[in-house]
């Protein structure tokens, strides 16, 4: 078991299968020392737990918690093209997108998420960039989705 991996066990969470493409694209696509996943949505066993806008039928603490699974979606599909999370240098960029409800401002907040499980799991490697983007509607009718690039070590 990888550090990362064992650091996921001691805050309770395990390293899901990689979701499944939804169309035409891979989970994620290294270049170089680089890793760049698609974005990934809150699947938890192949379903969304919960469909709708933040700010409307989904309340911003909800999405905060399935932002969370994004971010563990995403090391996922990290892993997949790595084999080996411990060969992460940093998270470099976070992008996170919010289904959001027409007067819903609180993106940001959605949004940490995923920034605070990525810094829980790899400490002062997950810290990094971001942008936190209201948009009308997600695939599935998704509430948040979240896209991470990733530096390897050399």
């Amino acid at each position: 078991m990888s550090a990362v991996e064992a650091k996921l066990a001691e805050l309770g969470l395990t390293l899901p299968a990689v979701v499944p493409p939804l169309a035409a694209y891979q989970p994620a696509v290294r270049s170089g020392v680089y890793v760049y996943t698609s974005g990934q949505l809150p699947m938890v066993d192949g379903k969304l737990p919960v469909t709708g806008k933040v700010g409307a039928e989904v309340t911003a603490e909800e999405a905060k918690e399935l932002a969370r699974t994004c971010a563990l979606n995403a090391l996922a599909a990290v892993k997949s093209v790595t084999g080996d999370l411990d060969r992460i240098a940093r998270v470099v960029k976070v992008v996170g997108f919010v289904a959001s409800a027409a007067d819903f401002t609180g993106q940001p907040g959605v949004v940490n998420g995923a920034s605070e499980l990525l810094g829980e799991v790899l400490g002062d490697k997950g810290v990094h960039a971001r942008s936190a983007v209201g948009v009308a509607v997600l695939p599935l009718d998704a509430p948040v989705e979240v896209e991470i690039q990733v530096e390897l070590l050399p």
